[in-house]
């Protein structure tokens, strides 16, 4: 509680992404992976290998963008910071971890955005931004990456319908889905697209007892690889049950 506690109170985060519970939800994810680290390992290497596979054979290696960087976990940052001339982070937030792990390059920059396009409008300020990855299709990026962000953009839009007791906009989470994938298809880069569409809860005897759509009705292709993700082992939400994520690595996501 106290290393939570001290990210809340120093992060420097805007009173309204606070509101929003963007914060919150960071240092939640922060203290779920120290806690899991182990039952993550495989997971996050996969993620790590498939980022440096993708970039592998570009020409040119200008600027890299990582959207949804969150803690770096699954980000292999020494790597891109050594093969590009510039790296850019981007998420709505960024905890002191990451801050101090950019720190270590000088060429490494954090950006924060809102990737879901909600945030301004949630707040009454405005549209939804039906493309926030547009900004992106810059002549001296060279590679993005979507990482680990796709099923995550929704959650909070829609937890903030659920606590006002509302009914969200018909297919929000569809939309916020396919809008995300739609830019990454539009972009001159090369694109990298690591995402969780499944989310399996299983009994000891490894029965699956619950499925999850985490891309609200949206299929993906068919990946260039894919691996289960245990991200939450036994103990961590109930004694006799674990949530496993279905994840999918695309290398060249507009291929």
């Amino acid at each position: 509680m106290l290393i939570e506690g001290f990210h809340y109170l120093t992060t420097p985060v805007p009173r309204a992404q606070r509101k929003l519970g963007y914060l919150r939800e960071s240092i939640l994810l922060m203290s779920r992976s120290r806690r899991c680290r182990t039952a993550w390992t495989d997971h996050l290497d996969a993620a790590r290998s498939a980022i440096q596979q993708s970039c592998a054979d570009l020409v040119r290696r200008r600027t890299a963008v990582i959207l949804g960087s969150g803690l770096l976990d699954d980000v292999p940052l020494d790597h891109l910071a050594q093969c590009f001339e510039s790296v850019i982070l981007v998420d709505m937030v960024h905890l002191w971890p990451a801050r101090w792990a950019a720190r270590r390059y000088a060429n490494v920059t954090l950006q924060v955005s809102d990737l879901s396009g909600c945030a301004d409008w949630l707040r009454g300020e405005g549209q939804r931004c039906a493309d926030p990855v547009s900004m992106y299709d810059q002549d001296n990026i060279d590679f993005v990456v979507s990482a680990n962000c796709l099923s995550q953009l929704p959650i909070l839009p829609l937890d903030w319908f659920e606590a006002r007791d509302r009914p969200p906009p018909e297919e929000l989470g569809r939309s916020i889905v396919a809008g995300h994938l739609e830019g990454l298809s539009r972009l001159r880069a090369r694109v990298c697209l690591i995402a969780d569409t499944e989310q399996m809860t299983e009994d000891y005897e490894g029965h699956v007892v619950e499925r999850f759509d985490l891309l609200h009705g949206i299929s993906l292709p068919d990946p260039d690889r894919s691996w289960i993700w245990e991200i939450a082992p036994f103990g961590e939400v109930g004694r006799h049950r674990r949530e496993r994520h279905r994840v999918q690595a695309h290398l060249d996501w507009r291929s």
